[in-house]
């Protein structure tokens, strides 16, 4: 029911004020397990994202995010979760392992579980270099990766900070992935690195970004 509400009068509200064009939708498929990849360069980009999927969308998300006190961290901790986002502490040493064994639980219950590559959100507007983790999901699970593309969102709110602006959203998903054939491989760095690697291929050309051969998380610490 929270979602509903949300999605509802969110969805409203977003078909109102910024008419998203979306591009794709028939790539997702109605039942089964999907995993959705794609750039990340605003904090928006899931709320867009949830909006706009006729099925419910799952992703992981910082738990600090709904461990505030009050009534506004009551609040933030309704929006999150009716938005389909996991709480997982992301700091901690087992951080990534604890990520990745959310994703595939979501997937194993046919699901559709939204991931982006990256790591974090672009310092800059280019996509950069993915890390192997949606591949990982891909060969654990044998779900297909539908490729997305955010385009727009850094202008409805640039840095991820401040009052969102009226400007046009676009959202283009690409046809899905299937990397059936390395089943049994999900342990191979070469094999993670490939896939990881046309999954960012296709997410590059439904985006139109500048690509860059490193990580984010390096760049943002240049």
């Amino acid at each position: 029911m929270s979602r509903i509400l949300l999605k509802a009068i969110l969805g409203l509200l977003m078909r109102v004020l910024y008419r998203p064009k979306v591009e794709g939708m028939e790539n997702i498929a109605a039942t089964g397990p999907v995993i959705l990849a794609g750039n990340h360069v605003t904090f928006i980009d899931s709320m867009f994202l949830g909006l706009v999927v006729k099925r419910q969308v799952f992703f992981i998300g910082k738990d600090e995010y709904v461990k505030g006190s009050g009534v506004k961290g009551r609040l933030m901790a309704w929006f999150f979760t009716a938005s389909g986002m996991i709480p997982v502490d992301r700091d901690g040493g087992h951080g990534g392992v604890a990520a990745l064994m959310t994703g595939r639980r979501v997937l194993d219950e046919g699901k559709v579980f939204g991931i982006y590559p990256e790591g974090t959100r672009s310092p800059d507007g280019r996509l950069y270099r993915g890390r192997t983790g949606v591949s990982r999901l891909a060969l654990m699970t044998g779900a297909p990766v539908v490729p997305f593309a955010m385009i727009g969102t850094d202008k409805v709110q640039p840095g991820g900070k401040g009052r969102p602006r009226i400007s046009p959203v676009t959202i283009r998903f690409g046809e899905p992935l299937d990397f059936s054939r390395y089943e049994g491989m999900d342990r191979d760095r070469y094999v993670l690195r490939a896939v990881t690697d046309e999954v960012m291929s296709r997410v590059m050309m439904l985006s139109g970004q500048e690509y860059v051969d490193m990580y984010a998380t390096k760049a943002k610490a240049a």
